[in-house]
């Protein structure tokens, strides 16, 4: 039966198994591990997963793919939205993720992982290449934005690879790279999420602006914040590292 991507849901398939290698490498499967893959697509991640690892949990919202998933064994299919489905109520809890993610919703699913999924401590992941060099970009960066900061926050990244075009049905009009990361500290608290989503959201604006025009803060507490972790009024969201942020949301209490 002949598959056709749904544009809407983001799909590029995985058809070239020469990847599949790079991916178990980056990352680090161990027959006792539990793994989590969204998007499972066509299943050729998931059957190489599944002859590896003691269990996956594979969740995917397109109904139309289950004759090519149903006979995975060690396989549990989850259907629905990756970003409904609560994850965290899988038995047994998976402690990798590791897929290729659907591009329109592959920042958000990253970030709710982190937080929604505390068991979680190793991700390997298939982004565009552009949403890659994002999680770990540096300060002061074009690339550098909210999702760098609450990314770093809690993961350090432990392999990068890039990815030709060819290896996807249909083929991207973007760049793709494998990345991996490893949990550093546990998911953030929601008040310093928020300080963080704040800061960048009039990235154009000093950051105590930013904050003052999101109701975060008001732009004199905000200034005496930035004061107390040596950082001047004028300072730009982009400038601070994050552990400054982590600083400046106890600065504000």
């Amino acid at each position: 039966m002949k598959v056709v991507p749904k544009k809407g849901l983001g799909q590029h398939f995985l058809v070239d198994e020469n990847l599949l290698g790079i991916i178990g490498r980056l990352a680090e499967l161990h027959p006792a591990d539990v793994v989590l893959e969204i998007g499972p697509g066509l299943g050729v991640l998931t059957r190489f997963l599944a002859l590896r690892v003691a269990y996956v949990h594979a969740i995917e919202i397109d109904r139309s793919l289950e004759p090519r998933l149903h006979d995975i064994p060690n396989t549990t299919l989850h259907w629905g939205d990756a970003l409904a489905v609560d994850a965290a109520a899988f038995d047994p809890p998976p402690g990798k993720l590791v897929s290729n993610l659907p591009y329109n919703i592959a920042t958000p699913l990253v970030v709710e992982s982190i937080d929604r999924l505390p068991r979680i401590e190793h991700w390997c992941v298939m982004v565009q290449r552009e949403v890659a060099d994002r999680f770990f970009a540096a300060p002061g960066t074009k690339a550098y934005g909210a999702v760098s900061v609450l990314v770093q926050l809690a993961a350090e990244r432990t392999g990068f690879h890039p990815v030709s075009r060819e290896v996807f049905r249909p083929k991207p009009n973007v760049d793709s790279a494998l990345v991996a990361f490893r949990r550093i500290r546990p998911g953030l608290a929601p008040g310093l999420k928020r300080l963080v989503e704040a800061a960048f959201a009039h990235r154009r604006k000093t950051l105590a602006n930013s904050l003052a025009l999101t109701g975060t803060a008001s732009r004199e507490l905000a200034v005496d914040a930035l004061a107390a972790i040596g950082r001047p009024p004028t300072a730009r969201a982009e400038e601070l590292s994050p552990p400054e942020y982590l600083a400046l949301d106890v600065e504000l209490g």
